[in-house]
């Protein structure tokens, strides 16, 4: 990794704070009114972090837990930088922080950055913990680049395809510690959870990271070639995620992504049913969402 590339990183975790973008997915609703005047402050140490609220807990949900930070010495020097000022500037305290005033947990989740030596970001139910692994950064970063994006398209690119793939792994965190019944793929039910709080919630910015996720998939996709598809793993092909995105951007707003269909990256023969597939994935994520809600 660069020093350039390194820094960038870096400069956009401290000034967007990677995981706030969440917080928008459980925001009370102008009818549930809150205050926040008796939330503590988010205190810190070096080993781990939390954020307790006392108030009287107005969702159904039973709010026992928090999320929490917890830091692991990084072992490759290639990410010694950006994991020192993610800590220095408490990114994910803060981020935590506000996931506490907004969701309740029967239990704390940990939320992690770290060098993983695998290319990935993962919920681990063993012990309840989010990671997204600067290996993955980086490997985003190198796929964008490689259809000749320009660093700076790189880096935006980067951004939002994590900022997608968080959400996809708080889906299979809040699955996990909610007991939320799936029916169908827990895999899918995660892509369609993020996908459904990058639109409904996050407003431009969440399409961002729902286009940029898609667009990652589907180079994954042609990377890997006829040859090496993995049919087997409980993932969609990436080729599929692409489509399943794409198609629930056009449902969410036709007006608005109707260019999908007109350039041709969605076919006709799929578009027709896409309006319906979203109104469904709206329903569902919307009425399994709102018992978590403080």
């Amino acid at each position: 990794m660069t020093p350039k590339f390194r820094q960038n990183i870096a400069n956009f975790l401290i000034v967007s704070a990677v995981f706030v973008f969440i917080v928008g997915c459980v925001c009370p609703s102008s009818d549930d009114k809150k205050t926040n005047d008796d939330d503590e402050l988010f205190v810190a140490n070096t080993d781990k972090t939390s954020t307790k609220n006392n108030k009287e807990n107005k969702s159904s949900a039973k709010d026992k837990g928090d999320f929490i930070v917890e830091y692991e010495t990084v072992g490759n020097a290639r990410y010694t930088e950006i994991d020192k000022q993610i800590k220095s500037e408490k990114v994910l305290e803060k981020a935590a922080s506000d996931l506490n005033k907004s969701i309740s947990l029967p239990a704390d989740i940990a939320l992690r950055t770290k060098d993983c030596d695998e290319i990935n970001a993962f919920y681990d139910p063993k012990d309840a913990s989010i990671t997204v692994c600067y290996e993955l950064m980086e490997h985003f970063f190198k796929l964008f680049k490689s259809t000749g994006k320009n660093d700076k398209e790189s880096y935006s690119l980067m951004f939002d395809a994590i900022r997608f793939v968080f959400l996809h792994e708080l889906g299979h965190a809040l699955i996990d510690i909610h007991e939320i019944p799936i029916a169908g793929s827990e895999e899918d039910a995660a892509d369609r959870l993020s996908t459904y709080i990058c639109l409904e919630e996050l407003g431009d910015e969440g399409a961002e990271s729902a286009i940029a996720a898609a667009e990652a998939f589907e180079i994954e996709s042609k990377n890997a070639g006829g040859n090496d598809l993995v049919f087997y793993d409980n993932h969609k092909l990436g080729q599929q995620r692409f489509y399943d995105i794409v198609c629930s951007l056009y449902g969410y707003n036709p007006d608005k992504y109707g260019n999908v269909v007109d350039q041709g990256l969605l076919p006709k023969e799929r578009a027709v049913s896409c309006r319906s597939e979203y109104e469904r994935l709206q329903t569902s994520w919307g009425k399994l969402l709102k018992p978590l809600r403080k």
